[in-house]
């Protein structure tokens, strides 16, 4: 989210607040509990690209080092309103499958603490309470693990190094559900059927519109193979298109794009290596280029737009060449329209559609629907203004605010935005300049499950997706693990029922 910068070390690291919310651990943690132990502070938020990419090179360490007086503690500093919820916080934790302890950063007191600037921030703090590093940015973990090779080192000669380390026992609940925080979803041609990115079940399902599944794609376990559709297998897969009897899938965590044959029943890759891509990249050969979090996908004319969220860009890849490149943006994180594709600016796209010429973006860090005119090559926003402005605000495009949107569906001169951290879908006239919301908030609580007394109604939680078809927007509910039908004409939320 931010570029690197480092921090004040040889510093005496600050004690945790007391009454602080600590989630994945079985009671709250100190400093004095911890010595004798490294411990090493991720400050992120979840919204945050960034940390994400961090997350699986922070489970190599804690793998590495699982023997040894050495202990990853995150540190949750929220950036969004919704973010700062206790209960949205162990979501994330869940979704991700974090298993080191989380303490809830309340109104980021441990980040003042700490001089922290940006997310993701690590700082490592040695056996006898001294901050040794403090750095902000990606592509850290050699570093981390270079310096705590070192304090193992030098604190067993010194003898101040903890002979057993804690043992922190954490508390991931699996939803034993059909579907796993679904992420996106994408209608046949013909309208007959939809499929599902099933993101943590690593797979992508294809349903009727009764909700009875036709077929399952990929084996249900995170891996980068190409396949047969019981042998492939994806990554968290996020964003998909289906065109004639292929379906595209931007399979994010393998920081791919794949290709499903449903004639061949197979699963080939178009573009990406398996490896996080950088920031600055240029394009090539496919097979041979590295992407970084792609999010989304749509065709048009044999060219694929992809949402690459990992360095806040658009790129394009050409079925005829199999070329994968750059197509809008250059790589800084902001919203900055511009007249020609380059030197326009976004800040993690997560979602794409297409209406006419028009390839309308929803851009998730600056709580904003942005449009890009494909044929005069132009770049403007909609509706947005800014990294740090965001709410829940309906009425004219230059009043409406968002929080952290995901999903977008166009459709003539309408365009659906699944506003995830507003747990609504909203709907901006662009004729007439404004926005409303049509799935709103219900009751009190964020988050209700279908079993909950509380709640009459089940509200979305979360959602990162919707598509209108047939006079209905179908919603990929992601926390609530369920994919939602809202009839626009009744104006009836339901449920889609999937069945074996």
């Amino acid at each position: 989210m931010f570029e690197r910068v480092r921090g004040i070390i040889n510093s005496k690291a600050r004690e945790f607040p007391t009454g602080f919310t600590w989630l994945n651990a079985q009671e709250p943690l100190s400093l004095q509990k911890l010595k004798g132990h490294i411990i090493v502070l991720d400050f992120w938020t979840y919204c945050c690209i960034n940390c994400m990419h961090m997350l699986p090179e922070l489970a190599k360490i804690e793998r590495k080092y699982h023997d040894r007086p050495v202990i990853v503690i995150g540190v949750h500093s929220a950036k969004f309103y919704n973010e700062q919820n206790a209960e949205n916080i162990m979501e994330a934790i869940k979704r991700y499958e974090i298993e080191h302890p989380v303490i809830v950063d309340k109104n980021m007191q441990i980040w003042q603490n700490y001089g922290v600037s940006g997310w993701p921030t690590f700082v490592i703090i040695d056996p006898i309470g001294n901050v040794v590093y403090h750095a902000s940015g990606e592509g850290q973990r050699e570093n981390i693990e270079d310096v705590i090779d070192v304090l193992l080192e030098k604190h067993a000669k010194a003898g101040t190094l903890a002979q057993e380390p804690i043992k922190v026992e954490h508390h991931i609940i699996t939803d034993k559900t059909t579907l796993s925080y679904p992420g996106k979803l994408a209608f046949s041609p013909d309208g007959s059927m939809v499929a599902i990115s099933d993101s943590n079940h690593n797979r992508i399902i294809i349903v009727g519109l009764s909700g009875k599944i036709r077929y399952i794609i990929g084996n249900g376990n995170s891996g980068f193979n190409d396949g047969s559709f019981a042998g492939a297998s994806f990554f968290r897969p996020q964003g998909i298109v289906w065109h004639e009897d292929s379906i595209y899938v931007a399979d994010t965590e393998n920081h791919a794009l794949r290709r499903i044959d449903l004639v061949e029943k197979k699963v080939t890759t178009l573009a990406g290596t398996g490896k996080q891509g950088y920031w600055m990249q240029g394009g090539g050969d496919g097979r041979s280029t590295s992407l970084s979090s792609p999010w989304d996908v749509v065709y048009r004319d044999g060219r694929i737009y992809i949402a690459m969220a990992g360095t806040h860009q658009i790129w394009m890849y050409d079925t005829k060449s199999s070329k994968v490149v750059p197509f809008v943006g250059n790589g800084y994180e902001n919203v900055v329209d511009a007249d020609n594709l380059y030197d326009a600016q976004f800040a993690q796209p997560s979602g794409l559609s297409l209406d006419g010429n028009y390839l309308y973006v929803a851009d998730s860090e600056v709580s904003a629907v942005r449009r890009i005119d494909l044929e005069r090559k132009i770049v403007r926003t909609v509706v947005g203004a800014g990294l740090f402005i965001f709410g829940y605000q309906d009425g004219d495009l230059s009043e409406a605010r968002f929080q952290h949107p995901l999903g977008v569906h166009a459709d003539n001169n309408n365009v659906y935005v699944a506003d995830t951290y507003n747990h609504a879908i909203r709907l901006i006239d662009v004729e007439k300049g404004e926005v409303s919301t049509l799935v709103g908030r219900t009751g009190m609580k964020t988050a209700c499950r279908i079993d909950d007394p509380q709640c009459d109604t089940l509200p979305l939680y979360e959602p990162s997706d919707v598509k209108e078809h047939d006079n209905k927007l179908y919603i990929a509910d992601t926390n609530n693990h369920l994919i939602r039908i809202f009839d626009l004409e009744r104006k009836i939320l339901g449920t889609l029922k999937i069945t074996a």
